[in-house]
């Protein structure tokens, strides 16, 4: 099979994220089939930009193809990124020969978060007469709406509505991250036969392999608790709104006085207040630490005792989730505090640690309290737990395949 990816923000372990597309061609490739990488040359989600010359440019990113496709600058959510957006939708129109490179694709994965890719996936699946496949990953223009605060009649969200509708009534294959869409996609014209639920996953041989210690800085902090006979709560990743560390800061402040304490590793728009907030509340038992290279994540995360993830309490969520930052929790087998009030919850299907209400400090106090009185032997059971479980349900060559028999369903019109 010759399958097109288009993906806008598609990232790689050289560039950065996104990884799910990086992970799934190799997959593909490994099984036999031919893949071709269709990203734009600039993502807020990269560390590394791709090198590139002219309006397209041909990278082979670790046997995989990539095309990078140039686009403009931008910086945080306004009008330079909608910019952004119409260029690389642009440019899949322009250059659609250039993309196929002569061979005729068997599939055309739309894979851009946001849906307006789904108009040239058409049309260059329609001209070769291959499947186009629309892959969800947020519902947009719902996630800007809810999440952002746009206004549904906003000119932005009524072109991204009308991209979804497009995209939900031609697609031959709708394939969603998130595992409780499908009532949303069928409101919006879609076929209920062509739903799928491939979710996000893991790279098991990645993780073990390639190691790197960890910093100084990291180990010096860790280290000292340690000697200090600490229990130590962990979080990795970006210090945004959505990821709920403001409640984390603020149970942090319950447990002042106590043998506790919060590390996060991360940066973003919100350590500045983050680290404000702690000040304020005068707290001596949470630190804030630089982003790791992410061949230092599983050191990071396995020289903790537990792990921390959060959700805003926000309606958007009822379509489930599926953060890649959870399975690599669970890879490294350490219990989770899971603040969520979305449609599904990995963490209680695995058994795997304490899933409290969303935005709630308290109860994510209670939880720490909770995980720090249980013996050492009970978290190490828990921890197992979600490793087995991402091992058996999310390891990136079970969700390739999974996704490779969507794919083969028989084509319906």
């Amino acid at each position: 099979m010759n399958i097109l990816l288009i993906n806008h923000y598609a990232g790689s372990p050289r560039h950065g994220m996104a990884y799910r597309p990086y992970y799934l061609a190799r997959e593909w490739i490994h099984l036999g089939h031919q893949v071709r990488i269709v990203a734009a040359s600039h993502s807020h989600l990269r560390s590394v930009a791709p090198a590139t010359s002219g309006p397209v440019t041909e990278e082979s990113v670790d046997g995989i193809p990539y095309v990078w496709l140039r686009t403009p600058a931008y910086h945080g959510n306004g009008v330079r990124r909608a910019l952004n957006m119409v260029a690389f939708v642009g440019r899949l129109t322009r250059y659609a020969t250039t993309l196929v490179q002569g061979k005729a694709p068997d599939v055309v994965i739309a894979s851009s978060t946001y849906p307006l890719d789904n108009v040239p996936a058409r049309r260059i699946a329609r001209r070769w007469g291959a499947r186009h496949v629309f892959e969800v990953h947020d519902l947009w223009p719902l996630s800007p709406i809810e999440l952002g605060g746009m206004s549904p009649r906003h000119p932005f969200i009524l072109l991204m509505q009308w991209a979804e509708n497009y995209a939900c009534r031609h697609a031959h294959k709708v394939i969603s991250i998130l595992p409780g869409t499908r009532p949303h996609l069928e409101a919006h014209g879609m076929p209920p036969e062509r739903f799928f639920h491939v979710p996000n996953g893991i790279s098991p041989a990645e993780w073990s392999a390639a190691r790197q210690p960890l910093p100084e800085e990291h180990a010096h902090v860790i280290q000292g608790l340690r000697s200090q006979d600490h229990f130590v709560l962990g979080y990795a990743g970006g210090h945004a709104l959505s990821n709920a560390l403001g409640p984390l800061v603020e149970a942090a402040a319950f447990l002042k006085h106590r043998r506790i304490a919060i590390v996060l590793v991360g940066s973003g728009v919100q350590k500045p207040a983050l680290v404000a907030a702690a000040q304020s509340y005068g707290l001596g038992n949470i630190f804030f630490l630089p982003p790791v290279l992410k061949a230092c994540v599983p050191e990071l995360l396995e020289a903790m005792d537990a792990l921390y993830l959060g959700w805003q309490n926000k309606p958007i969520y009822r379509f489930g989730v599926s953060p890649n930052k959870v399975f690599d929790y669970m890879m490294a087998a350490r219990p989770i505090i899971h603040s969520t009030g979305a449609g599904n919850d990995v963490v209680v299907e695995a058994g795997c640690g304490i899933s409290v209400p969303p935005e709630e400090p308290a109860a994510i106090a209670d939880a720490i309290l909770q995980l720090a009185a249980l013996p050492r032997e009970e978290r190490e059971r828990m921890g197992q737990r979600g490793r087995d479980y991402v091992l058996r349900h999310h390891d990136y060559a079970v969700l390739a395949r999974r996704f490779l028999e969507a794919l083969q369903q028989p084509k319906h019109e």
